[in-house]
């Protein structure tokens, strides 16, 4: 019996929405890495700036998806807002928590990505799988598995190979700004991880709770990040922005850079809702291996070792192996990443 066509179109859609995942990702990542890298005659951008970008269009994109939801009706979207957003004002203020860490989050990012090569960046970054297991059970009260948390053991041993410290020839005057480089970058994405699984569980925890559709959170995650971020811009780059603006330094790649951050929730959203977790693992998996690949080949700041290898193959191992016990309890976590 030949499938239906529901069922194709279904089908079409889960490896279209993989395929999106992988290739934001990865992208993002990359001309992420290359845009805070890249030697520029004039000023470079700056990275609160994008933030505060990234949520700009991150609301514009909500709007439509809940104006298309709406059947295109301006009436209805009308409604939707006032009926969503602003006439229930405590629904709306849990959203300020989540938002504020997810702009300290994409902050951080930048932070990271600004000291750490793409590879290791994306690697590392995998430990976000760990925090939010944890913060999974002591706030969901979730209960996690054998494989899971054997994975999450995997999962911890394969981001220390990555992290182990290689002898690199440098000049006395590069060893010590490298070796604090490094670290920055390090604790930069450890802080973006743990604020990721407190945010991801959070935000699951408020969706759990209520019956608004995925596109109306994220709108009010991205009003609630768009204040959060422009007072980060003005606290930390006031004065560069009083002296040359908003969007000093963008050129193409930047927007690219605030195109690919602004999809990124909405991206995951959509993979979610049609695939599993194991073919995320899958999609998750194959974004560190072309990062990597990119990397040395493109960006050319990363010399694979075996030690980060083996590290990585352990990472890619447990991403799987923490997926298919999930999927197999069907416990599908829906949060915006």
């Amino acid at each position: 019996m030949s499938p239906s066509p529901m069922a194709t179109d279904s089908s079409r859609l889960k490896y279209i929405s993989l395929g999106v995942l992988v290739l934001q990702t990865t992208s993002l990542v990359l001309t992420m890495r290359y845009s805070r890298t890249l030697k520029e005659d004039g000023p470079r951008y700056l990275p609160s700036s994008a933030v505060v970008s990234a949520e700009m269009l991150k609301i514009v994109a909500c709007i439509f998806l809940v104006f298309r939801d709406n059947t295109f009706s301006l009436r209805a979207l009308n409604h939707v807002l006032r009926e969503e957003i602003v006439n229930k004002p405590t629904e709306t203020l849990k959203l300020a928590i989540p938002s504020a860490i997810y702009t300290f989050q994409n902050n951080l990012l930048y932070v990271a990505l600004s000291h750490l090569d793409a590879a290791t960046y994306q690697v590392t970054y995998q430990l976000k799988i760990l925090t939010t297991a944890l913060f999974s059970v002591s706030m969901l009260g979730r209960r996690l598995g054998t494989y899971q948390w054997l994975s999450l053991l995997v999962l911890m041993a394969g981001i220390a190979l990555v992290q182990w410290p290689v002898e690199v020839p440098q000049t006395p005057e590069q060893t010590e700004p490298s070796a604090g480089s490094q670290l920055v970058g390090v604790l930069a994405v450890l802080a973006a991880c743990c604020s990721s699984g407190f945010a991801g569980v959070y935000f699951e925890k408020i969706l759990k709770e209520t019956i608004q559709s995925v596109w109306v959170r994220n709108l009010q995650l991205g009003i609630f990040g768009l204040v959060f971020g422009l007072m980060v811009a003005f606290v930390n780059d006031g004065e560069a922005i009083r002296e040359s603006g908003m969007f000093r330094g963008y050129n193409s790649l930047t927007w690219t850079v605030v195109l690919l951050q602004a999809l990124g929730g909405l991206v995951v959203a959509t993979v979610i809702k049609y695939a599993d977790n194991i073919l995320k693992g899958f999609a998750t998996s194959l974004s560190i291996i072309l990062s990597c690949i990119i990397s040395y080949l493109w960006l050319e700041d990363f010399d694979p070792t075996s030690v980060f290898f083996l590290g990585t193959a352990l990472v890619i191992a447990a991403t799987f192996l923490y997926g298919y016990e999930g999927q197999a309890k069907a416990a599908v976590s829906l949060q915006r990443v």
